[in-house]
């Protein structure tokens, strides 16, 4: 457990070194989360059984009293007392160990899956917080620019170069925008919800995001071998051998079993005084055999061991195959966001070049509000698409780490 914690705080560091915030979440999440808990209950369970699995079979004690005592020679019986305990064949009870510590060997990978799946259900829904976050402020930023537009038309209102109905069409575009972000802000609440039950603590607990993401410098790599190391296929590895070992019980329960008993008869004393073993009690041990001559359920059942062997392969197989299409997948669409990221980065630029030419203008008279909006409607989009190429390419991250971090 304190090796996954470690994993998961350096997965953590992998993502962003600029999100401290995250990794303080991550341990938050994986103390308190109850899915977690539930696996590890499920484990420790699982562990017990192997402890069950070394015990004999119940010991068997009989008392009878007969109805009309039958005599014997030396005597009439009164009672008798039986004691019987049968022994699994040599092997069967070391073989069962093996099966319960692997069985819980295959439950154990569930933790493993359940703290990555958890790690990237927390980072994503950080970075979806962070980008929400992100966008409010690009809204504050544009309509603090438009008031500043505002101002200049109203002074060109003043002097005849602009008309009021320029002044409007600022006032409608900052209403617009702050509607935009009032529609966030509800997102973000949505989102901090989300994340807070991810956390399992209070949806109302305000969540702390970094305020700005870089892209890692970086170059993506095959990782199809750590891919196969995959806690999702590692536990197909090991319910397979799980298997093995439930064949190794069933060959060494198809053998005989082993059986001790001790029987006492008490016998009265008989009409016979002088004879020497005149009320001799008598004892009984025995031993006896169990073996499976006409019992077809240990030949039913290696085949019912071999064709799930060959099932747990295919599922492997199949969900290999799954998760080597969403690693690829990932890494392109990382590649891809990007590309994405660095074509905003130029377009803001000429959109920044633009604003200033547009101010450049105002100070020799001449201004069109029109091309204010649009290059203001512009610079609003390459900003947006700038935090959603940010979010795309970490949350696409995490995919990547939850398939191949070791």
């Amino acid at each position: 457990m304190k090796k996954l914690l470690y994993i998961s705080v350096l997965f953590a560091a992998s993502i962003s070194l600029n999100a401290q915030e995250l990794q303080d979440y991550l341990e938050e999440a994986e103390r308190n989360n109850p899915k977690i808990q539930r696996f590890e209950l499920q484990y420790q369970i699982a562990s017990e059984k192997v402890n069950q699995a070394a015990s004999l079979p119940n010991t068997d004690f009989g008392v009878g009293v007969p109805v009309s005592s039958p005599e014997t020679r030396t005597g009439p019986q009164r009672f008798k007392v039986s004691a019987k305990q049968r022994i699994p064949w040599f092997g069967v009870i070391t073989a069962r160990k093996n099966y319960a510590s692997s069985v819980a060997d295959a439950q154990y990978e569930d933790i493993a899956i359940t703290r990555r799946k958890l790690v990237a259900d927390v980072s994503q829904s950080y970075y979806k917080l962070y980008a929400l976050k992100a966008q409010q402020a690009i809204f504050d930023e544009q309509i603090a620019l438009l008031k500043t537009y505002e101002t200049l038309a109203l002074n060109s209102v003043e002097t005849g170069k602009a008309s009021a109905v320029d002044v409007l069409k600022l006032q409608i575009r900052q209403n617009e925008l702050t509607a935009s972000k009032s529609v966030l802000e509800q997102q973000f609440l949505a989102e901090q919800t989300h994340f807070n039950k991810l956390l399992n603590r209070k949806k109302s607990i305000a969540v702390a995001v970094v305020d700005g993401l870089e892209l890692l410098l970086e170059t993506e790599k095959d990782n199809l071998d750590n891919l196969k190391l995959h806690p999702e296929l590692v536990k197909y590895d090991k319910l397979f051998a799980a298997v093995e070992q439930s064949e190794l019980v069933n060959q060494k329960e198809s053998s005989p079993s082993l059986g001790f008993g001790l029987d006492y008869i008490a016998v009265a004393e008989g009409p016979i005084t002088n004879f020497n073993d005149n009320g001799k009690d008598i004892l009984i041990p025995s031993v006896s055999f169990s073996i499976p001559i006409l019992n077809k359920k240990y030949k039913s059942q290696s085949k019912q061991n071999k064709l799930r062997q060959e099932q747990i392969l295919a599922e492997k197989q199949e969900r290999e195959n799954v998760l080597e299409s969403l690693l690829d997948t990932a890494i392109k669409n990382k590649i891809a966001a990007r590309i994405q990221h660095d074509t905003q980065i130029k377009n803001l630029e000429q959109s920044k070049n633009a604003e200033q030419i547009l101010l450049k203008n105002y100070e020799t008279g001449t201004i069109d509000f029109n091309d204010v909006l649009d290059i203001q409607e512009l610079g609003l989009k390459f900003e947006m698409n700038r935090i959603r190429a940010i979010q795309q390419y970490y949350i696409q991250h995490t995919i990547i780490n939850y398939l191949t971090y070791q």
